[in-house]
């Protein structure tokens, strides 16, 4: 109650008129209606994410010369969904590497009739490694459980990049090892953990 009643005194001597003001003002803040300057703001921080990813650094990503990077950040597509949107499907054919810029997907894949949730995708990941450099089909389904964005490699840029830079395949192979290394040891990881939670509860 003590820590009220400064605000109370305060409160008395605003100007009605001010705190007429004050209360409209954070009653729509409590809304959630969002004024012009807030969308704004919101709009410029999305935008400098974008810029961000599209300036740097497909080079440092990818660890391939300036010249190569600026080649596949020209060719790389701007590509955004809402909440419940399918990226791409599994099996369907792979149109190119697929890096998450902002937003949280969700990866499904189907194994002998089973749909098995593998784990998300969020912003810095870079997608579908083994389709590029495999068979071309995706291997599971990406949908965007937030609104989000990605930006797209296109397979054609990415063959001319590895025509002009030979080592990028052989560290995207390395990657892609490092990326199944990681997917095991957390598959060995749960196994180990359920047991142990059945053998508790009974």
């Amino acid at each position: 109650m003590e820590s009220g009643s400064p605000k109370t005194r305060s409160a008395k001597r605003l100007r009605p008129q001010a705190a007429g003001r004050r209360i409209a003002a954070s009653g729509r803040r409590g809304s959630g209606v969002k004024t012009k300057e807030e969308a704004s703001g919101q709009r410029e921080s999305r935008s400098r994410r974008m810029e961000a990813v599209r300036a740097h650094p497909v080079a440092e990503l990818l660890e391939c010369p300036a010249a190569i990077g600026l080649m596949l950040n020209g060719s790389a597509q701007s590509l955004s969904f809402a909440a419940g949107e399918v990226v791409f499907r599994q099996s369907d054919p792979c149109q190119g590497l697929y890096l998450v810029v902002s937003g949280r997907f969700l990866r499904q894949t189907e194994r002998l009739q089973t749909q098995l949730t593998l784990s998300p995708a969020r912003a810095g990941n870079l997608l579908e490694l083994a389709a590029v450099l495999g068979d071309g089909r995706h291997a599971y389904t990406l949908t965007a459980q937030t609104a989000g964005s990605v930006l797209m490699l296109p397979n054609e840029a990415l063959c001319q990049a590895f025509q002009s830079y030979t080592p990028l395949r052989m560290r995207l192979l390395e990657e892609l090892a490092r990326e199944v290394c990681r997917a095991y040891y957390t598959c060995c990881l749960s196994r180990a953990v359920n047991p142990r939670r059945g053998s508790s509860t009974g």
